[in-house]
């Protein structure tokens, strides 16, 4: 049999899987997800960013360019996978298509400085029965492809709340909706020499504005559009300006993380801006109005 990490739980089967079965619905999808040998998996995801205004338009506002780097364990004690995963996203000039690291936002007129998305870590649990994330998955089936498709969307307290960040948070309840379509091979997924089934997943989601967008409570959102690709031959498979800006800037999120540090280290786009927002207005002396991203 193929190289199978060396601890899985009870009736674990490498297929052939029956989908209707749950722990092997859970296989199926993390075959696709992730790589049951223990190795990295390498990820790119290229899409878009628009802004949604009520009653009045529709603006693209970025291409943009993600990596993601998981691994998965299995922790018997909690009968539950371990998913470790940091990722990374770029905000690209929709006409060029180059990094940004300043942007003139068209609905304030103001020029500021760009935040990436960056990760580290946005951990998973999968728990075999019971709780968040626990089989079966919904799922579809079409000949030879397999689509599994996962919500998620969240309501809860925001950590920047519209009080303390009146430019920077648009409401004291953070929302957020994570839509997938996770798409692969039968044929791959119930071959069992295979260990980590190559992997299309449509990435949808809806998101409130971004703090260094400096819009505060402005109707309206944000949607992301992208296609993302587990890549089959590693880094050298993304796009060579996003590779070497990576390398130059960012190199930590070519590797998952070495251990597994639990969904309250998790980080998102308003905890890390939180820490900047914080430090920048300690160090300046800056009250909760002020700016800390616009460029003069």
């Amino acid at each position: 049999m193929a190289n199978y990490l060396k601890d899985l739980p009870d009736g674990f089967n490498p297929g052939p899987l029956d989908l209707d079965k749950p722990l092997d619905n859970q296989i199926a999808l993390l075959k696709l997800q992730a790589d049951f040998s223990g190795a990295d998996v390498q990820g790119g995801f290229g899409g878009q960013a628009w802004a949604w205004l009520p009653g009045k338009e529709n603006i693209l506002l970025f291409n943009t360019y993600g990596i993601g780097c998981s691994r998965l364990e299995y922790d018997r004690a909690s009968h539950s996978w371990h998913f470790s995963h940091r990722e990374a996203l770029f905000y690209l000039d929709p006409i060029t298509n180059e990094v940004l690291k300043t942007w003139k936002n068209p609905m304030t007129g103001k020029t500021v400085e760009v935040v990436p998305i960056l990760n580290d870590p946005v951990n998973r649990i999968y728990p075999i029965e019971g709780g968040r994330f626990a089989p079966p998955y919904p799922y579809v089936v079409n000949g030879d492809n397999l689509v599994f498709q996962v919500d998620v969307l969240r309501a809860e307290q925001n950590s920047m709340s519209r009080a303390e960040y009146p430019l920077h948070s648009q409401q004291d309840v953070y929302q957020s909706g994570e839509l997938w379509a996770i798409r692969g091979s039968l044929s791959e997924i119930n071959d069992p020499e295979i260990t980590s089934a190559s992997c299309h997943t449509a990435w949808g989601r809806l998101a409130m504005w971004l703090p260094f967008m400096e819009m505060g409570d402005t109707p309206g959102f944000m949607i992301y559009h992208s296609q993302s690709f587990k890549l089959a031959n590693g880094w050298q498979d993304l796009p060579k300006h996003i590779y070497s800006y990576v390398e130059q800037n960012h190199p930590v999120y070519f590797k998952a993380p070495e251990k597994f540090l639990g969904m309250a280290a998790n980080d998102n786009s308003w905890t890390y801006s939180k820490k900047i927002i914080d430090k920048r207005r300690k160090e300046a002396g800056l009250g909760p109005e002020d700016s800390v991203f616009e460029i003069d």
